[in-house]
């Protein structure tokens, strides 16, 4: 029996569920899975069995479950202070709380007209509006945060961190909705695509079986290639 188990949704659409998950993988720490897919009969029921907050993702630790994912992050950070979590620098640690934060609570436009889809490709797609600012804010976030702390690595602090485990999600949005990125951020792009965990997130996510569709997005016009979205 291991030492902790994670409750996800949907790994080809659940966003926060990966961010819990990446941290959760990051530790090391050997872990149990418990997938429940959004919008069955039985979702709700099920999901509020494992999270009190009806929500994913939730992680079990021996009596405790923690809820949400930055909690989760922060969770983990303290019993695995090795793991690189956060900065060992104390303004690169402030700095990187504060765009995991940002991202955490933030982007609403990109959030609701992007919704996350890893067996998507939308080539051409054109942009709702307000999501054109938001994606600028993130670019300029990945430029200042790669510029000031990430020299020494391909993330944003240089080694993979919360902070990446935030903004994964948007990663793949943007390669799901063809959108364009100056040098810098489409190099960290790549990097994050290339991370073993998510890669590995990615192929499970294709073999799932269920399929949903959003409002307002047509169906994809390609099917998702090999490689990581």
């Amino acid at each position: 029996m291991t030492e902790f188990t994670i409750t996800l949704g949907n790994k080809s659409y659940s966003t926060w569920s990966l961010r819990g998950w990446l941290a959760l993988k990051q530790t090391g720490a050997s872990f149990d899975e418990i997938v429940i897919p959004f919008r069955q009969a039985d979702t709700r029921a099920r999901i509020l069995a494992e999270s009190p907050s009806g929500k994913v993702p939730a992680l079990r630790h021996g009596d405790l479950t923690v809820w949400d994912s930055l909690a989760i992050g922060e969770y983990l950070a303290e019993l695995f202070p090795d793991a690189g979590l956060w900065p060992s620098d104390p303004v690169a640690r402030a700095v990187a709380r504060a765009v995991t934060a940002e991202m955490h609570a933030g982007f609403a436009a990109l959030r609701g007209g992007l919704p996350m889809n890893l067996r998507g490709r939308h080539p051409g797609f054109a942009m709702p509006p307000g999501i054109g600012d938001e994606v600028a804010r993130i670019a300029a976030l990945w430029q200042n945060c790669r510029s000031r702390f990430g020299r020494d690595g391909d993330f944003l602090f240089g080694g993979f961190t919360l902070a990446d485990a935030a903004f994964a999600p948007v990663v793949t949005r943007f390669v799901t909705y063809d959108v364009t990125l100056e040098e810098t951020a489409a190099a960290y792009r790549d990097a994050v695509l290339a991370w073993p965990a998510l890669v590995e997130w990615t192929e499970a996510a294709r073999a799932e079986p269920w399929v949903i569709e959003f409002e307002g997005i047509p169906a994809p016009s390609i099917p998702a290639p090999s490689s990581p979205p």
